[in-house]
């Protein structure tokens, strides 16, 4: 299992719950990781993903609205969402 900073999203603009559509991070030279694979990821197991928030390191965890299953952190209430708060990837 491998663990991965998560410091940038695109969210899908044409959701309007504002679900993720990519987490991304800079650790390798950079990467993407488009929302889907990044659940599979978790569920199976074989990656997790964290960020920073409020100068603390919280991980990264699939949560369910409304029958979608969407990113979220450990630290977070219902707002302000904490990856929703991460800069744009470039």
């Amino acid at each position: 299992m491998s663990d991965y900073q998560v410091t940038c999203i695109i969210p899908d603009g044409l959701d309007l719950d504002r679900r993720i559509d990519t987490i991304g991070g800079t650790a390798a030279g950079g990467w993407q990781l488009k929302l889907d694979a990044a659940i599979q990821h978790i569920e199976n197991g074989t990656h997790r993903f964290w960020t920073i928030a409020k100068g603390e390191s919280v991980w990264v965890i699939i949560a369910t609205r409304n029958g979608r299953k969407y990113l979220k952190t450990t630290a977070d209430g219902l707002e302000p969402n904490n990856l929703l708060a991460l800069p744009r990837c470039a």
